[in-house]
C-alpha cells in the first residue's frame, strides 16, 4: 500500500485475454472453512459472488448483475446487511473529499481534486434493484454504504441469495481506483463492485470509505466481463475457456477461489509477459508498451527478482497457495489485491523492485492473513514492511545488520513529535496523515522486529510461520500474533502488546552509574523491556549480559550471561561483574526501540 512522507521499500492472475498464451490452471487446494482454526469457537462468514459486467470503455460506465450467496456462519440472527459502494467516495462533498480538504496534511494525490470533478468524471455505484431469495428489498445509499432492510432475518447457519442490478461509472484516477491514471493506464478497477460488508464477533464493519483501506469477507468469485476486444485484461482469478468475441467486444470468464476481493486492470497497450516460479506460481507482468526503452527494460529485468521474492516469502512465511500472481501497471502508487498488485510503472529499476517487494509481501500480511486494515493497519503495513525489508536485504545482499533501521528512525521521530496516537486508533481517525503513515509502516515494522529482540530471532522466525499456518484464510487480531509468539517462546508477552500497541508509552533505559565492578541501570521510560548489555573491561575483553524482564516469566535463548530478573516497578537495577569495567553499552545492536540512545552508554 502507499506510504506518506517516509521512504519505505515499497498477483493478479488474469492472463492476457487477447492472446493465445492464455492458460487455464487448476484452483489452489486451500481451505474453504476454518479447519485449522486455533479455537473451536472461531467462525467467519462466507460469500459466493457471480457477476456479469458490461463495460463501455468510451463512457467509462458499466452495467452489472450480481448474484451473491451469503452464508451466515455466526451464532447470531442477522436483521440487516450492508454493502460497500466505494466508487461513491469520488464525488464532490463526499466524506473522502471533505476529509482531504480539512485534514492538516492532506494526501497530495487527493488534495481538493475530488471537489472539482465534473458529473462525467465522478465515480458512482447505483443499486437499481435488490432481492433476497426473490423478494424485493428496501435499501438506502448513505455515502459509500448501502443500508439494506432484510425481508426475513438470516438465521445462524442459513444461506441466502441476493440478486442485484446496478450501474456504475469509473472515476477519474485519484486514489487507487480510476480511469486514465497519470501513466495513461485506461482502467484500474479496484473496489469497483457492490461489496458485502464483513460481519464478525465484533459486529458489522460497514465503515465509510474516507481514505484508508479494507476488510472483506472470504469467498469465491465467478465473474464475466464484457469489454472492448482490443483491451488486454489482468487481475484476480483464472481465465475460463477462450474469450467469446461478438462484434467489437469480447467476454472473459474468470473464477477466483477462496479470496476476499476481486480486482482487474485493462488497457489496449498492455504488454503481457510471464515468468514461471520453479515449483511455484506463474507470474504475469502487465505494463504499457508506450513506456520508454529504459523503463521497459526495467520491467524485463525485475521479473527474475520477482521470482526470487515469491520464493523468499514462501520460504519465510508460508507457501503461496494460488497458481498465479500478477504485477500490473496501474493505480496511483502501489496497492495489493487478490492474487495481484497494481503499481505505477514509470520507475527506476530499484524503485520497481522495491515497490513490488512490498506489495507482494502484502499477499501474506493482509491478504492471506486478512486482518482488519481499518482497525489494525499496523499488522499488515508494518509486518509487510518488516519482511520486505529483510527480503530486499537478503536478495540484493545489502549486508544491513538491521534492515528495518529506517523504520526505527521513523518511529523515534513520531514518538518525540507529540503527535503520536496509539496503534489502536482507527485508520481514519489519525489527526495527521504523517502520524498514520509512521504508525502503520514504521512502528508496525518495529513491533515485529523488536519482538525478535524479546523472544529471540529463531523464535520470531518460527512464530511467523506458525502464525501463517494457523491463521491463513482467516481474520487474525493483534492478540493472535502475540499468543502465537507466546506458544513458540514459552514467554508471557501480553505486556508487550499492551504497552507498544495500545498506548504511546516509550522505552528509555540508561546507564546510571559505573563504579569499578558495579553497574547501575535506570528505567526512565514507562514501557518495560528485557535488557541486553555489553560490558567492556579494562583489559578490553567484553562480556554480554542478559537481564530478563520478570513479568516475561522466562528468558529468550541467548549465549549471554543471564543474570537476575528486573521487576518493572523498580526504577533502578544494580549488578556486579567479575572484573573492573571500562564501559557499558545497553542494546549495542539497537534492536530495542529505546528513544534516547545517548544515555545507553557510559
Amino acid at each position: 500500500m502507499n506510504r506518506f512522507f517516509i521512504s519505505i521499500l515499497s498477483v493478479s492472475l488474469l492472463l492476457s485475454c487477447n492472446s493465445q498464451k492464455d492458460v487455464v490452471v487448476s484452483t489452489p487446494q486451500t481451505p474453504t472453512s476454518p479447519s485449522n482454526a486455533p479455537s473451536s469457537s472461531y467462525w467467519q462468514q462466507h460469500v459466493d459472488y457471480k457477476m456479469d459486467i458490461n463495460m463501455n470503455v468510451n463512457t467509462y460506465q458499466y452495467i452489472g448483475k450480481q448474484e451473491l450467496v451469503y452464508t451466515n456462519n455466526s451464532p447470531d440472527v442477522l436483521n440487516k446487511v450492508f454493502y460497500h459502494l466505494y466508487f461513491n467516495a469520488f464525488q464532490p462533498g463526499s466524506e473522502m473529499d471533505v476529509r482531504s480538504r480539512t485534514i492538516a496534511d492532506p494526501d497530495s494525490r487527493v488534495g481538493d481534486r475530488i471537489s472539482k470533478l465534473k458529473p462525467n468524471e465522478i465515480g458512482y455505484i447505483k443499486v437499481n434493484a435488490l432481492k433476497q431469495n426473490g423478494v424485493n428489498l428496501n435499501h438506502e445509499t448513505v455515502g459509500t454504504v448501502l443500508e439494506v432492510e432484510l425481508a426475513k432475518p438470516i438465521q445462524p447457519g442459513e444461506s441466502v441469495t441476493f440478486n442485484m442490478d446496478f450501474d456504475a461509472q469509473v472515476p477519474v484516477q485519484i486514489r487507487r481506483s480510476g480511469r486514465n491514471n497519470k501513466e495513461g493506464v485506461a482502467l484500474s478497477m479496484t473496489q469497483w463492485y457492490p461489496k458485502l460488508a464483513e460481519y464478525d464477533f465484533e459486529g458489522w464493519h460497514a465503515d465509510p470509505y474516507i481514505g484508508r483501506e479494507f476488510h472483506s469477507v472470504w469467498g469465491n468469485f465467478d465473474v464475466k466481463l464484457t469489454i472492448d476486444k482490443n483491451y488486454v485484461v489482468g487481475g484476480t482469478g483464472y481465465l475460463q475457456d477462450t474469450p467469446k468475441v461478438e462484434g467489437n467486444k469480447k467476454t472473459l470468464h474468470f473464477k477466483a477461489p477462496n479470496v476476499h476481493d476481486f480486482t482487474w486492470a485493462a488497457d489496449p497497450d498492455y504488454t503481457h509477459d510471464t515468468k514461471q516460479v520453479p515449483n511455484g506460481p506463474l507470474l504475469n507482468f502487465y505494463y504499457k508498451s508506450t513506456l520508454d526503452a529504459e523503463k521497459k527494460a526495467n520491467w524485463k529485468k525485475m521479473q527474475s527478482k520477482t521470482v526470487e521474492l515469491m520464493q523468499y516469502y514462501s520460504e519465510h512465511i508460508g507457501k503461496y497457495p494460488y497458481n498465479q500472481y500478477s504485477v500490473l501497471q496501474g493505480g496511483d502508487g502501489g496497492m495489493e489485491y487478490a492474487m495481484c498488485t497494481l503499481i505505477t510503472g514509470d520507475r527506476s529499476f530499484g524503485s520497481l523492485v522495491g515497490v513490488t517487494a512490498h506489495e507482494m509481501a502484502h499477499t501474506w500480511f493482509q491478504f492471506l492473513l486478512a486482518s482488519n486494515e481499518a482497525r489494525h493497519e499496523w499488522m499488515d503495513e508494518g509486518f509487510t514492511t518488516y519482511i520486505s525489508n529483510w527480503a530486499m536485504n537478503d536478495i540484493f545482499k545489502e549486508g544491513k545488520a538491521n534492515p528495518n533501521e529506517n523504520s526505527y528512525k521513523g518511529y523515534y521521530y513520531l514518538a518525540k513529535s507529540g503527535k503520536e496516537q496509539p496503534l489502536t486508533t482507527h485508520a481514519d481517525r489519525y489527526s495527521f496523515n504523517q502520524s498514520y503513515g509512521i504508525s502503520a509502516y514504521s512502528k508496525g515494522a518495529v513491533f515485529m522486529s523488536q519482538l525478535g529482540y524479546i523472544i529471540g530471532e529463531d523464535n520470531l522466525k518460527k512464530t511467523i510461520k506458525k502464525y501463517f499456518e494457523d491463521f491463513a484464510f482467516k481474520h487474525p487480531k493483534p492478540f493472535d500474533i502475540i499468543r502465537t509468539a507466546e506458544k513458540i517462546s514459552g514467554l508471557e508477552l501480553d505486556w508487550y502488546l499492551i504497552d507498544f500497541a495500545q498506548t504511546t508509552n516509550t522505552i528509555d533505559y540508561a546507564v546510571k552509574s559505573v563504579d569499578n565492578k558495579s553497574i547501575t541501570l535506570e528505567r526512565i521510560g514507562v514501557m518495560p523491556m528485557p535488557i541486553d548489555v555489553t560490558v567492556t573491561y579494562t583489559d578490553n575483553a567484553t562480556e554480554d549480559f542478559y537481564i530478563p524482564l520478570q513479568m516475561m516469566r522466562g528468558e529468550k535463548p541467548t549465549s549471554a550471561t543471564i543474570i537476575k530478573d528486573w521487576a518493572w516497578a523498580y526504577p533502578t537495577y544494580t549488578f556486579e561483574t567479575s572484573k573492573a569495567i571500562k564501559s557499558v553499552h545497553i542494546d549495542p545492536r539497537e534492536f530495542m526501540a529505546d528513544i534516547d540512545k545517548e544515555n545507553n552508554k557510559k
